[in-house]
């Protein structure tokens, strides 16, 4: 009996770690990015999903694995194998945290203004506050656990229900993934969308979990693999049905309008109730990443200073409060967020990379030996991802 309530518990932690990850990828942006890309590629943008969904499986295992094996957060792992590094990559990682933070409670906040009608500025304050209350508990995790899974959960079912509604070409959305029209013209969204999956924080969500959770060392590899790819599941499942959903809308010859292009494709697909379950899913997004964005930033904080891991979840109400206020009085700030965009490109190459060279580290995996395809496949989204930042950088010149 107390076997089956551990293994229960443990089933409990690896799914709420699978949805952390998921929800942090599935954040406003992500609906707004795939409904742009699905009006402009239309049936070809499956194959860009498809090819997402193939090196986001390269990112995550080698990541999941190494953290899960080490027990190590990736900023110790990065500061055993270059010192220093971990400082650097802490930094970035916070920085485009917090800036996402404030897109993704403005994001939350449009979500209720849907579904509600709350004015922009209340709704800011209301998703803030349910943030904080989440972290008010002195044992978060399991709240975080069951937060992220309801919603995440209720998220698939709406747009499941959109998607429907707007009876796609599903024929033609899988032939054109199999054959895209022309591979050349969707290298760029390939690479934007690999860094909205699992740039920055986000790869790194689902295992800082874990090893908060107790779930580590090589004896766990199993529940770590079972975790990371019930993640990549999670999200992939979801940026279907989305792409589906849109394209069912898209192919009857109707154009989105582009400030809100998802939440047009639901009104359209779906009438006002699917409207009201845009509202709905946007809300959930928003909320559900900025509790995602707010735990695994600090997260790679606080093994750097012996403050913040004393008092974490004090730190954690405080990033959501800074990106809170900020949403409200200042309004979203475009620069900082391309900034943080630009550099949260340059984040994934470097993490990446780190891990990797640590997987041949015995002072960080021990006799732990890393498969040499998942080095190799790691190696191939490093140099992809490096070609992907070198090009978001550019985007540092239009700001000035």
């Amino acid at each position: 009996m107390i076997k089956n309530k551990k293994k229960n518990a443990n089933f409990g932690v690896l799914l709420g770690a699978a949805f952390l990850m998921a929800t942090s990828a599935i954040g406003p942006g992500f609906l707004t990015q795939t409904a742009t890309f699905t009006e402009r590629y239309g049936g070809n943008f499956g194959f860009v999903i498809l090819a997402t969904i193939i090196l986001t499986f390269g990112v995550q295992l080698n990541i999941w694995r190494i953290i899960g094996v080490s027990g190590m957060r990736g900023q110790d792992i990065a500061n055993k194998v270059v010192p220093g590094l971990g400082y650097f990559i802490a930094a970035l990682v916070a920085l485009g945290g917090l800036a996402f933070n404030i897109g993704n409670v403005g994001g939350a906040a449009l979500g209720l203004n849907v579904l509600l009608g709350i004015d922009i500025k209340l709704g800011t304050a209301i998703a803030g506050i349910v943030g904080i209350i989440i972290f008010l508990s002195k044992d978060a995790g399991p709240i975080i656990d069951k937060f992220t899974r309801l919603l995440g959960g209720l998220m698939i079912i709406l747009v499941a229900y959109v998607t429907v509604s707007t009876n796609p070409p599903v024929g033609e959305a899988v032939a054109r993934t199999i054959a895209p029209d022309d591979i050349n013209m969707l290298i760029f969204p390939i690479i934007t969308l690999l860094g909205g999956t699992v740039g920055g924080y986000i790869t790194f969500a689902g295992g800082h979990r874990l090893i908060d959770a107790g779930i580590s060392g090589e004896e766990n590899l199993r529940e770590i693999n079972k975790s990371s790819l019930m993640g990549i599941g999670i999200a992939s499942i979801m940026r279907v049905l989305l792409f589906l959903a849109i394209l069912g809308v898209v192919t009857k010859g109707m154009g989105l309008d582009p400030s809100n292009p998802a939440a047009d494709a639901f009104l359209h697909g779906a009438g006002n109730i699917g409207y009201k379950f845009f509202g709905m899913v946007l809300t959930a997004a928003g909320l559900t990443s900025v509790v995602g964005a707010a735990y695994t930033s600090v997260s790679f904080l606080k093994t750097l200073n012996s403050t913040i891991a004393k008092h974490e979840n004090y730190f954690i109400i405080g990033f959501i409060a800074v990106s809170t206020a900020i949403m409200t009085f200042i309004g979203q700030p475009a620069k900082l967020l391309v900034l943080a965009g630009s550099l949260n490109g340059l984040i994934l190459p470097v993490t990446l990379g780190t891990i990797l060279l640590a997987s041949r580290r015995k002072d960080i995996v021990g006799e732990y030996k890393h498969p040499t395809w998942l080095l190799v496949f790691g190696i191939i989204v490093v140099i992809l991802t490096a070609y992907g930042g070198w090009v978001s950088l550019q985007n540092i010149q239009n700001l000035f």
